[in-house]
């Protein structure tokens, strides 16, 4: 009686001596695998023109999430490089499929060009304030300011007496 108990609890205790080291290492890589795609799903949007992110896609019977959810786990499974990940469905789908642009090519304008905008306008703007503050400007015109004070007094004396008078009383 006491040999077959014995022979139960060797074949368990190497049994679970060769499942320890699976437990250990296949959590986290479970754990890296699935951060992994949960970031690429959220640098995706859904083609099926509901306009949100991969991964946060909601609305009932949506015809392309589950099925590009399916696509991305299965690269993401398959050990594919972000940028092969990327490459592939931006094949598949086109460049609308990324959620920003890449930086490289021509997209490398949608990210320069704010940029750029942006420095334009602010010195377009300090240079009219410039030309406002100076008053000359590069327009050519005149100080109106020094014209009137400059101008011979049109008012005479009696109008001048009339004015004290009315404003006095």
């Amino acid at each position: 009686m006491r040999h077959p108990l014995l022979r139960i609890w060797l074949g368990t205790f190497a049994l679970a001596l060769l499942l320890l080291p699976t437990l250990g290492s296949g959590g986290a890589t479970d754990a890296s695998s699935m951060a992994r795609f949960d970031r690429l799903g959220h640098q995706m949007m859904c083609i099926c023109g509901c306009g949100q992110i991969l991964l946060e896609c909601n609305h009932v019977g949506c015809p392309s999430s589950d099925g590009m959810r399916a696509e991305l786990r299965a690269a993401v499974d398959a050990g594919l490089a972000d940028k092969q990940v990327y490459a592939q469905f931006i094949n598949k789908y086109g460049p609308t499929v990324m959620a920003a642009p890449v930086f490289q090519g021509f997209n490398i304008l949608a990210w320069i060009m704010p940029a750029a905008v942006l420095l334009l306008g602010t010195f377009a703007i300090a240079l009219l304030l410039y030309s406002w503050k100076n008053k000359s400007g590069h327009f050519g015109a005149s100080k109106p300011a020094m014209a009137i004070a400059a101008a011979p007094s049109a008012v005479s004396d009696a109008m001048r007496a009339q004015i004290r008078r009315e404003t006095e009383q």
